[in-house]
C-alpha cells in the first residue's frame, strides 16, 4: 500500500480532498482507481488508512475516505540526528535516502574542515529544499510516520553547541586503535525517548581542531568497528547498530 505524508488532521469516516502532488502522483504514477486503499499520514504522525472514491482527473483532484487508523509503531526508539560534514557529488542524496530509510529522526550537514564541497547561503537553501524533498519520498517508501528534517550549520563549531542525551563522534583514529566500547555502552544504556546525535566527518573524516572543540563540548569519540567505513557508509552502519540494540535484540 503506498503512503502519503499530508497536512491536515483527520479522522475516521471522514472524506479528504487531496490536491497537488499528492494527487498527481496516485492519478499519473499510480494509476490508481477507485476502491484502491492508501495510508496517510498526518503532520502530528498519526497514521490512517483509506479508500479512494473519487477520482477528478481533469481538476487534478482524488477523494479518500479514511477507514481505520494505524498503531504500528515503526519509529527507533532513540531520537537519532546525524551529523554529516559536505562530501562530493551525490552523497548527501545517498546519506538522506538510506538514512530515512533506516530511521534517522534528524540530518545536520555543514561545512568542515576537510571538506572538498562548499555550500554558501544561496546554495544551501536550495540543497536542503531538495534533500527535504528527498527525505519525505523515502520516509514515504519504508512506512514511516516521520518525516526527518534537514538542517544546516555552518560549521562543525556551531554544531558543538547542539543538546542530546548522547553525543557521539564516529572518529575513524578510534577504529584504528580497536576501541568498540564508546558505541555500545552508549546504544545498551539508551532510555526510549533519549536523543542521540552523532557527528560524521567527509572525505578524510573529523579534523583534529574540529575533534578538540566537539570534546570540550561533551562528546565521545567512537569507534565504528574494526573497518574504516566510507563518509556516506558510517551513518547507515550506526542507524543499524541502533536498529538492532533498541528493536531486534528487544524482541
Amino acid at each position: 500500500m503506498q503512503r502519503y505524508f499530508i497536512d491536515e488532521a483527520i479522522q475516521v469516516e471522514q472524506q479528504v480532498t487531496l490536491t497537488s502532488e499528492t494527487a498527481h502522483h496516485m492519478l499519473k504514477v499510480m494509476r490508481m482507481q477507485p476502491g484502491h486503499r492508501v495510508e496517510l499520514v498526518t503532520p502530528d504522525e498519526q497514521a490512517f488508512i483509506g479508500e479512494l472514491t473519487e477520482l477528478d482527473a481533469t481538476d487534478k483532484t482524488v477523494t479518500v475516505t479514511v477507514q481505520s487508523p494505524i498503531t504500528k509503531t515503526v519509529e527507533l526508539p532513540i531520537e537519532t540526528t546525524i551529523v554529516c560534514g559536505l562530501s562530493k557529488g551525490d552523497k548527501t542524496d545517498w546519506i538522506v535516502q538510506k538514512g530515512t530509510q533506516l530511521g534517522a529522526n534528524r540530518f545536520i550537514f555543514c561545512n568542515s574542515q576537510f571538506s572538498v564541497a562548499r555550500w554558501d547561503d544561496k546554495k544551501q537553501a536550495k540543497k536542503v529544499a531538495r534533500l527535504q524533498k528527498i527525505a519525505q519520498e523515502a520516509a514515504e517508501q519504508a512506512h514511516r510516520t516521520h518525516v526527518p528534517t534537514i538542517e544546516w550549520r555552518n560549521s562543525l563549531t556551531a554544531v558543538a553547541q547542539e543538546s542530546a542525551t548522547i553525543k557521539l563522534v564516529a572518529y575513524e583514529e578510534s577504529a584504528k586503535d580497536g576501541e568498540h566500547a564508546q558505541l555500545v555502552q552508549s546504544l545498551q544504556t539508551a532510555q526510549p525517548g533519549d536523543r542521540l546525535l552523532c557527528v560524521f566527518g567527509p572525505e578524510g573524516g573529523v579534523a583534529p581542531k574540529e575533534i578538540e572543540i566537539l570534546a570540550a563540548a561533551g562528546f565521545k569519540m567512537a569507534g565504528l568497528g574494526p573497518r574504516i567505513l566510507r563518509a556516506e557508509t558510517a551513518p547507515l552502519y550506526l542507524l543499524s547498530a541502533i536498529s538492532y540494540v533498541t528493536e531486534l535484540a528487544s524482541l
